[in-house]
């Protein structure tokens, strides 16, 4: 039986990143304290047709669940029998991303452009909803798609009526990409204005940002996007200061160990060249802001084997100790 959703300020989720939430990636975030993750945006349309590349997005183990499927499309026909092959194949809970605003996606009618004709929204939600178990559908939104022409109180009004199960907003318009600050009022005031749970996305870049969100919205839970991708630990230091307890601080020796625990997850999982291309973009980002990261970022994308990854964080393991001992002297 598949475990249930938490929507709970303690329980935090992983936001599907195009390119970077696969497996491992996902299992590191909740070593780390993730309760909730979603899959890499899937293709309706690719699910059917069996575009390459699509059953690796949909890779799982038993240690990824409770486990959210993100599809997108604008099609109903496609997007419903997606999710019936989906469930067929064991999948249960799933979401449709109405607020991807890259414009390969936005230019085919999908993601954040379905706010533009929020009726087709709701009627693909209808559909959707009634080929999924209750309580298994729920809908990533924007604030809508033209700046200053607000749908999302409708819409998320609309998706409950139909049975929605909750309901995740970045509160930013799609035409504004990620530019600008999330308004987070507007998480507050579509929390006063529904009675499904609803998920905080946007600016969500350190824990502290999380629980200050937490605090001024009343959100159910929160979702970490660009903050998860510097630092898969931003989930147990975001629980730590919820729970009112100090959080540790980033270290280059947390983040190599987190690296090499990644490494592992993709060669357990069968994944050994894809981790390498990604680990060229990855460990630069766990190691932002830390001694040593930039000749890191510039060596590892010559790395062709994993001694050789290995290899490289040995070195830098050493150089960053050495380091934060230094920096401790002077404090």
């Amino acid at each position: 039986m598949t475990p249930r959703i938490s929507f709970s300020p303690d329980a935090p989720w992983l936001a599907p990143l195009a390119g970077y939430s696969d497996l491992p990636f996902r299992l590191l975030c909740r070593e780390h304290g993730c309760r909730m993750a979603v899959t890499e945006m899937v293709s309706a349309k690719g699910l059917i047709y069996q575009s390459p590349g699509t059953q690796e997005l949909l890779m799982t183990s038993a240690a990824d669940e409770p486990l959210v499927v993100q599809l997108f499309g604008s099609e109903e026909q496609f997007l419903v029998q997606a999710v019936e092959r989906l469930r067929e194949a064991g999948f249960r809970y799933f979401d449709l991303n109405c607020g991807c605003p890259v414009r390969k996606v936005s230019k085919t009618g999908s993601g954040a452009a379905l706010l533009k004709e929020p009726q087709h929204l709701l009627r693909l939600a209808k559909a959707m909803i009634g080929a999924t178990e209750p309580g298994c559908m729920g809908f990533k939104i924007r604030l809508g798609w033209y700046v200053g022409q607000p749908v999302f109180l409708d819409v998320a009004k609309g998706l409950e009526d139909l049975g929605a199960g909750w309901v995740t907003m970045h509160p930013r318009y799609g035409a504004q990409g990620f530019t600008g600050q999330a308004d987070w009022p507007r998480l507050a005031e579509l929390k006063k204005s529904v009675g499904l749970p609803v998920i905080a996305s946007g600016d969500l870049f350190m824990a502290e940002d999380a629980v200050r969100c937490v605090e001024q919205t009343g959100v159910d839970s929160i979702m970490f996007a660009r903050g998860a991708l510097n630092d898969p630990a931003i989930f147990e230091r975001y629980l730590a200061l919820h729970g009112h307890a100090e959080a540790s601080e980033k270290s280059g020796h947390q983040a190599i160990t987190m690296v090499r625990r990644l490494c592992e997850l993709y060669t357990g999982h069968g994944m050994d060249r894809l981790g390498l291309l990604k680990m060229r973009t990855l460990v630069p980002r766990f190691l932002k802001g830390l001694p040593g990261a930039r000749s890191l970022r510039r060596d590892i994308v010559f790395c062709k084997t994993w001694d050789e990854v290995f290899a490289l964080l040995e070195g830098q393991a050493t150089h960053m100790e050495t380091e934060e001992e230094h920096g401790t002297h002077h404090r």
